[in-house]
């Protein structure tokens, strides 16, 4: 059975445009909870440790430097089927191509400036909370473990 909870991040991009309170509304108004939310700057090599499953993808060190470039929104979002549910939330990577109504067609500047970041499996999105939020702090909020 997939997992209640997943892992989400408003991007750099989105949070320097002003777009992250427009972003946290639709989020909510799209059924989920938000379970934990810290705002983050990344340095480079917590970024490279994040995006180690892209290392030696073309993408990579550009992703790496955009990522490092400005603060973000991590977040620990609850809802049934939570990592498929938010994949379909925020559409396609590219927000020309994403579904109208979808936090990228709304929010995204370019492929590589796409506001939000989504776990997209059910054992990334456990890696990538703990990445964030230690466990006994999770335990804390009252948020159950992601998966």
């Amino acid at each position: 059975m997939a997992g209640r909870t997943t892992f989400a991040m408003v991007k750099p991009d989105a949070f320097e445009a002003g777009k992250a309170g427009r972003i946290l509304a639709h989020i909510e108004q799209s059924g989920y909870a938000i379970l934990a939310m810290r705002l983050v700057r990344l340095t480079r090599v917590e970024a490279e440790a994040f995006y180690e499953v892209h290392r030696g993808r073309p993408f990579y060190q550009e992703l790496v430097s955009f990522m490092s470039s400005g603060r973000a929104v991590a977040l620990v979002l609850d809802k049934a089927d939570a990592v498929a549910a938010w994949r379909a939330t925020i559409g396609a990577t590219d927000p020309a191509e994403a579904a109208e109504g979808t936090i990228r067609k709304l929010f995204a500047e370019s492929k590589g400036r796409n506001a939000v970041h989504g776990s997209d499996s059910d054992e990334n999105a456990v890696r990538e909370v703990a990445f964030f939020f230690p466990e006994r702090e999770l335990a804390r909020l009252g948020a159950e473990s992601p998966g």
